[in-house]
């Protein structure tokens, strides 16, 4: 038996199963929802299953949307010929803050990684190529993550590419040292690729 009412141990535990929250955490939040105003609870509740209820795949990037196909792939000012491919919709959303890439996204929704079962099958890789030539692809951006299994999809991605559509420029974002980094901090392979891709200094 629990030292809270079942109610409200029932909501602790939902809220653990969260990524990130802890018992503790969950029975801070469940004991800030309980003093709080009805309102709180009650759009907390309505948000959550609005969105089970609306969110989706785009159809076209795979990103999340209310909308199919998205705000970006319905946008004609983001097909100037780019593609930047990400890992998830957490990726899309970091470089679409930096208002530095006006092109459109592919969400692989995942990284290939066979120890885990997770081959080119399971990811939307089909999708991204059956886009390449209807939407007058002439750079794909691989933005994948700089772990082993995202370096590990750029270059099954970029072999794929230059394969099948070798007139397509296909990219890396850059690897390296940080802005502000400190080079005794840094892990070995950001260094090994920080030095494999240096840039000429111009005066």
């Amino acid at each position: 038996m629990g030292i809270y009412p079942p109610s409200l141990e029932k909501l602790i535990e939902q809220l653990s199963r969260l990524p990130g929250i802890g018992q503790k955490s969950a029975t801070r939040v469940a004991l800030y929802v309980l003093r709080s105003d009805r309102d709180l609870a009650e759009g907390l509740a309505a948000s959550l299953l609005e969105v089970k209820e609306k969110i989706r795949f785009c159809s076209t990037c795979h990103n999340l949307t209310d909308d199919d196909p998205c705000a970006i792939c319905r946008d004609g000012r983001r097909a100037n010929g780019s593609i930047c491919v990400v890992e998830g919709p957490g990726d899309q959303l970091a470089l679409e803050a930096s208002g530095i890439f006006k092109g459109r996204y592919h969400v692989l929704n995942g990284v290939l990684s066979p120890l885990d079962g997770i081959g080119p099958e399971d990811l939307t890789i089909s999708h991204l190529l059956r886009r390449l030539e209807p939407e007058g692809i002439e750079e794909v951006i691989l933005a994948t993550n700089p772990t082993t299994a995202g370096q590990a999809t750029a270059s099954f991605l970029a072999g794929l590419l230059s394969e099948r559509h070798p007139r397509i420029t296909v990219t890396r974002i850059a690897l390296g040292i940080p802005m502000g980094g400190d080079l005794k901090y840094m892990d070995q392979m950001t260094i090994e690729y920080a030095l494999r891709t240096r840039l000429p200094v111009t005066p």
